[in-house]
């Protein structure tokens, strides 16, 4: 389970520092999740859980006359967003998305490449979400399907030792905290008209001159693996280290690491029609 914590601590500071190889990552996903937000309309647009950046900048080119706000608990992805932003019309706020007001202008679109499923109270902060938008927003976001689907998760997870699964609760945060349309429909109060539409794509996990060691150095920053190689003690760590090169090694094809992956790409819209 990944919390708001988390993306405040560890987990922002590695992705902040490993975003060219996290772009890299989804790389084959962000073109679809673009295609679909393309088809919306929108001049004031929010990306919730904007990372380090990648999707706000994008939308920003392809949409000069928008105004485009990045939004994100974590410091350290909003420093290294901003850094990469060059054009006038993106900007890029420290804020939790959960309780975060616009400044000027009421939101029309919510956009977002997975970052919509680490909210603690889901149903509460896409309510809020809806009521600070114009009325009849729209939101188009990506999120991962069932981790049984996503082969980087489920064949790094078999590698690593058996630990207590957290308390069940109802709306855990997590990267596959919205595998399930059901589930996200009750999570997304105060929308409505929902779409699914089922994404398959190559993670990229490592490519370049040397794409196995790029590949091992995501996974030790980035995924199920990065905290069990943090806190693991010799000689389990190196055991873990082994296996993973040698799952890495694999799926080597073409000069790219890749595993298979699976996501959903969701559009609905706000059910405040009459503000």
């Amino acid at each position: 389970m990944t919390s708001a914590t988390d993306w405040q601590g560890t987990v922002g500071r590695s992705w902040a520092q490993e975003w060219q190889r996290t772009d890299i990552s989804f790389g084959e996903l962000t073109p679809h999740l673009l295609a679909a937000i393309a088809a919306e309309p929108g001049r004031q647009i929010v990306d919730l859980g904007c990372g380090a950046g990648e999707l706000s900048i994008a939308v920003a080119a392809a949409r000069a006359d928008a105004v485009v706000t990045g939004v994100d608990i974590s410091a350290d992805l909003v420093a290294t967003a901003s850094a990469r932003a060059t054009a006038g019309n993106v900007q890029f706020v420290m804020a939790d998305a959960t309780h975060w007001r616009p400044e000027s202008g009421r939101p029309d679109l919510y956009v977002s490449r997975h970052g919509v499923m680490f909210f603690p109270d889901p149903p509460q902060a896409f309510a809020h979400l809806a009521a600070v938008a114009e009325p009849g927003a729209r939101m188009v976001f990506s999120c991962f399907r069932k981790a049984a689907e996503n082969g980087w998760a489920r064949e790094i997870a078999g590698l690593l030792p058996p630990s207590e699964p957290p308390a069940p609760q109802r709306f855990a945060p997590g990267p596959f905290a919205f595998a399930d349309p059901d589930h996200v429909r009750l999570c997304m109060a105060g929308w409505t008209d929902h779409v699914f539409a089922p994404v398959d794509f190559a993670y990229v996990a490592g490519a370049g001159a040397d794409p196995v060691g790029e590949a091992m150095a995501l996974f030790r920053r980035i995924g199920p693996a990065a905290s069990a190689l943090r806190t693991l003690p010799e000689p389990q760590r190196s055991e873990v280290e082994e296996r993973l090169l040698a799952l890495v090694e694999a799926h080597l094809e073409g000069g790219r690491v890749t595993f298979p992956a699976a996501a959903w790409v969701v559009s609905a819209s706000s059910d405040h029609r009459n503000g």
